[in-house]
């Protein structure tokens, strides 16, 4: 790898600053460990280090710090002997029960805001939630669903999915799912895999403003999955139970399969909670399967250690509160907010697309339900900032004190945008997780000031590292991302892989030893003045032209800044004798013209900006530019279509878009 000489880490502006009343949680759990363990913490980098080399103690006190509900404690906390491709097992001995976690708190304060984009508003309590989760695990179990089955979900963004999830994962059940925007065969493909044996689905939904028929998809969908024994329908108006489901095989309406749970004086039987080990599975997620079938990766409980850990002493999280969801199950995100009851906080579950409905629906989102709390995806931040969909002067924003961003690499503009265009004074911050890692794992924290463009730093208790080639830690030099030690979100296993061959093969190869971060391994820096991450994008869409290794989002940050173009997209291409060019595709703002002289322009400031080694050497006009159902740029089904190599593109949510990649005049003989 380049020594990355050309890149500036003095002087990174500095976007916000702790004030003395920051990060009140993670002092007082900083304060408990220095008591505890007689020694002193000056910063958060040593506390950093502390919670690395001192694995065992380190999660052992968040366990309690916590108050992670279990009917039996553990014996050990971790045995570090073995290897981390074993997938260690954290907390051996303890018994508890996910959903008995995220029902732990039972009073009048708000738990869900469901709203959408066709629907009535509808606000459920703590106290509500559980009894709602019980009538659904009666249900279920009278149904005869047992510990280790399989319950699929392939529907909105709605409460039932919550309260499906709660009800399975206390009888021991398994929750999974795939994005209801999916076509039939991407479902089938996940599901024939772990075969469940519940489908929760919907018969339509309201998306952008678009109809989405679902009934005809689960009709093909059940055909190909013999395993399922009952479809559970959520019928998404009253008069949706007028329709005909018969041809859907072992279907019926949600209310028809609830009415199970009543006893026969009608009332519901209070939860039973499976006790299980915390490397029992939970829930199986996808990756993404852009290169053949989707891997099912499996996580059990240890995701609420790790979530308190980011969003309780991170976060510094309180009860007041308020998050937006728009993540329907499918999504590593889903999972996320789905648990955030363990933190006692009020989740807004938004059906459909909050964003775009009017220029300020989403200001009008924050004030209505005193939102607190925004992920807002970089794609999401662009459009937002090419519409001009702003605040007014109507809009207060007053509850509104941070907004997170990812999903793909958020560039230092987007700093810009959010605080001079949404807000001044909110915190504004970029994340990264995976679905390997079922949520985050590199954060911001109170303590620390955030600097434009970076990631603040990685979350306690996970030993985040940047390599060169041969494995070796680097700083300040671009390298791949790789997790150390263990951590209790990494994967347990993935489904049907009974020796982890596969997981091994996937996750371990390049690196032994090692976590690689994703299946194409991220690539970032570590700034050696501030300590923190920048990421410059997976390895398998980074470029390496003449010798200079650039990640494609380095390009992405210097054209989004040409206000004509609309959209872009770099990738390499490959001659017979394997050298290597990039390629950069621009779509243009409608309106505007692409010319030679906005391809100089382009040259001129990559060259400014980076060097001119970085300047792609080919550079074309494109009528889209191809996403994924995740909100991300598909470089890797572009470079394939254009190296001609077979591809799956059943993620792509756009697909028609992948036809102007065919045959392009400019880059054939190369």
């Amino acid at each position: 790898m380049e020594d990355d000489s050309h890149r500036n880490f003095e002087n990174v502006p500095v976007m916000w600053e702790p004030g003395p009343d920051s990060g009140k949680m993670l002092k007082k759990f900083k304060k408990r460990i220095e008591d505890k363990f007689s020694i002193k913490l000056n910063d958060y980098w040593e506390f950093y280090d502390w919670s690395i080399d001192n694995l065992s103690e380190f999660w052992e006190e968040i366990w309690h710090f916590v108050e992670v509900i279990h009917s039996k404690s553990f014996d050990q906390v971790i045995d570090l002997n073995i290897p981390l491709e074993q997938s260690p097992e954290w907390f051996p001995g303890a018994k508890l029960n996910f959903a008995e976690n995220l029902l732990k708190f039972r009073d009048d304060q708000v738990a869900l805001i469901v709203a959408g984009e066709d629907r009535e508003t509808e606000k459920i309590t703590y106290t509500q939630l559980y009894e709602q989760a019980c009538l659904y695990a009666a249900a279920l179990r009278k149904f005869g669903l047992k510990k280790g089955d399989r319950v699929a979900c392939y529907m909105s963004n709605r409460k039932e999915p919550v309260l499906a999830m709660l009800g399975a994962t206390s009888i021991g059940a398994i929750w999974t799912g795939s994005l209801p925007l999916m076509g039939t065969q991407a479902v089938v493909n996940r599901c024939k895999q772990v075969q469940p044996k519940i489908l929760l689905t919907i018969d339509r939904f309201l998306n952008d403003n678009e109809e989405v028929e679902m009934l005809h998809k689960v009709e093909e969908i059940v055909r190909d999955l013999p395993s399922i024994k009952k479809v559970i329908i959520v019928p998404s108006k009253k008069e949706s139970k007028l329709k005909d489901i018969s041809n859907i095989r072992n279907s019926c309406w949600l209310e028809d399969f609830l009415h199970l749970g009543y006893e026969t004086d009608g009332t519901v039987k209070p939860m039973e909670f499976e006790q299980v080990s915390v490397s029992y599975p939970v829930f199986i997620n996808y990756t993404s399967g852009t290169t053949g079938l989707p891997k099912a990766i499996v996580h059990g409980s240890g995701g609420l250690l790790t979530l308190a850990r980011d969003f309780g002493l991170h976060g510094d999280s309180k009860r007041s509160f308020v998050w937006l969801s728009m993540s329907p199950v499918g999504w590593a995100t889903w999972n996320m907010f789905s648990s955030m009851h363990f933190l006692g906080v009020t989740v807004v579950l938004f059906e459909g697309n909050p964003y775009f409905r009017t220029p300020t629906h989403l200001w009008d989102m924050v004030d209505e339900y005193e939102i607190t709390h925004l992920l807002l995806t970089v794609n999401v931040l662009d459009e937002l900032e090419k519409k001009a969909y702003l605040p007014t002067e109507k809009h207060k924003l007053t509850s509104l004190k941070h907004i997170m961003s990812g999903g793909s690499v958020v560039k230092p503009q987007n700093y810009d945008f959010v605080y001079k265009k949404i807000k001044s004074d909110v915190l504004f911050s970029s994340g990264y997780g995976s679905t390997e890692m079922v949520g985050s794992c590199m954060v911001y924290d109170h303590t620390l000031k955030i600097y434009r463009g970076e990631l603040t730093c990685p979350s306690l208790g996970i030993d985040i590292q940047v390599v060169d080639d041969s494995g070796k830690p680097v700083i300040g030099r671009v390298g791949e991302m790789v997790v150390a030690k263990p951590t209790p979100s990494l994967p347990l296993f993935l489904w049907g892989d009974k020796d982890k061959s596969r997981y091994k093969e996937t996750y371990f190869k390049k690196y032994p030893g090692k976590f690689a971060m994703a299946y194409f391994f991220d690539l970032a820096i570590i700034n050696p003045v501030t300590k923190g991450y920048i990421i410059c994008g997976r390895s398998d869409d980074t470029l390496n032209q003449g010798g200079v290794r650039f990640g494609s989002s380095e390009i992405y940050n210097i054209v989004d800044t040409f206000p004509e173009v609309r959209d872009s997209l770099c990738v390499a291409q490959y001659d017979k004798n394997n050298k290597e060019r990039a390629v950069l595709f621009l779509k243009m703002r409608h309106g505007e013209c692409f010319t030679e002289t906005l391809v100089y322009q382009i040259q001129a400031a990559i060259t400014r900006e980076l060097s001119s080694g970085h300047v792609p050497e080919v550079i074309l006009e494109i009528p889209d530019i191809p996403y994924n159902l995740n909100g991300k740029k598909m470089e890797i089904i572009v470079k394939k279509i254009i190296n001609k190599k077979p591809f799956n593109q059943e993620t792509v949510i756009n697909p028609e878009s992948l036809k102007h990649f065919y045959n392009i005049p400019e880059l054939r003989g190369f």
